[in-house]
C-alpha cells in the first residue's frame, strides 16, 4: 500500500501534469477567436504590468500603405504566400550560413512563427521554444487567412525603443505619419529595423539601416507578386 506521502505526491504530479497540458492547450483554443478578436501581445502584456509605456492602436491592413505589408514579407518572410506557417528550407539555410552580402545571419521564423512567438511564447532563442512554435504556427496556418495573419503581425511587431508597437505607432514615432502614408521608402527603412528595434532606429537611420532598407525596397519593387496573398480584393 502506498504511503500517504506518496499518495500526496502522486495527486501533486498529476495537478502538475494537468496544468501543463491546459496551459499548452489554450493557444490552440484562442487562436480561432482571432479571426474577429484584435489580440495584444505578451511583450505588450509584460510591459503593462511592469508599468512601463505601450503606445498601440490596432488598424485593418486596408489602412496600412501597401509598400509595408510587401516589405515587411520581403525582409521577413519571402516564401509567405506559399508556406504553410513553416519554411524548413529556411530553417536549414539558417543554420548553415550567413548572408554574405549583409554580414548577419538571416532569421529561419517564418511570420507566422514570429507572431505565435509574440503572441504566446518568451523572447530569446532556445530549441524547447522553437518545438512550442513549430506546431501553433502550423495550426495558425490552418485557422487564420494570411492575411488577418500578417495584419496581426504588422499590430503586434515592436517597432521603438520605448513601447512603440505596431505599423501605426511606428510611422508616427518614426516620421510623424500615419502608416496609411508610408512612402516606400519608409516602409524599407521600418522593414530593417523589426530584428531589433531597440538597437535600430527608422527614426534616425544608422548606414546599416539605409543599406537594408536600399535592398527591400529595391526587392519589393522588383518582387510585387510576393505580397499577392494579402492584397485587399476588388470590391464586387
Amino acid at each position: 500500500m502506498r504511503s500517504p506521502r506518496q499518495a500526496a505526491l502522486r495527486r501533486s504530479l498529476l495537478a502538475l501534469a494537468v496544468l501543463v497540458l491546459i496551459v499548452l492547450a489554450l493557444p490552440y483554443l484562442i487562436v480561432p477567436l482571432y479571426r474577429f478578436v484584435d489580440p495584444v501581445s505578451l511583450p505588450m502584456l509584460w510591459r503593462w504590468m511592469t508599468g512601463s509605456r505601450v503606445e498601440r492602436s490596432f488598424i485593418s491592413l486596408s489602412r496600412i500603405a501597401p509598400s509595408l505589408p510587401l516589405t515587411v514579407i520581403i525582409s521577413e518572410d519571402g516564401s509567405f504566400c506559399r508556406n504553410r506557417g513553416i519554411d524548413l528550407g529556411a530553417i536549414r539555410e539558417a543554420l548553415q550560413q550567413a548572408d554574405e552580402d549583409l554580414q548577419e545571419a538571416r532569421g529561419g521564423s517564418t511570420i507566422t512563427q514570429q507572431t505565435a512567438k509574440n503572441l504566446f511564447l518568451w523572447q530569446g532563442r532556445s530549441f524547447v521554444r522553437k518545438g512550442l512554435e513549430m506546431p501553433l504556427a502550423l495550426w495558425m496556418h490552418l485557422v487564420l487567412p494570411k492575411r488577418r495573419v500578417l495584419e496581426i503581425y504588422l499590430n503586434i511587431a515592436q517597432w521603438g525603443p520605448n513601447g512603440e508597437f505596431g505599423a501605426e505607432a511606428a510611422a508616427r514615432w518614426a516620421f510623424g505619419k500615419s502608416a496609411s502614408d508610408l512612402t516606400p521608402r519608409e516602409s524599407a527603412e521600418l522593414a530593417a529595423i523589426l530584428p531589433n528595434p531597440v538597437r535600430r532606429s527608422a527614426r534616425a537611420p544608422s548606414m546599416q539601416v539605409r543599406k537594408l532598407a536600399g535592398l527591400y525596397e529595391r526587392r519589393a519593387a522588383a518582387h510585387p507578386g510576393l505580397g499577392a496573398c494579402v492584397r485587399a480584393r476588388p470590391a464586387g
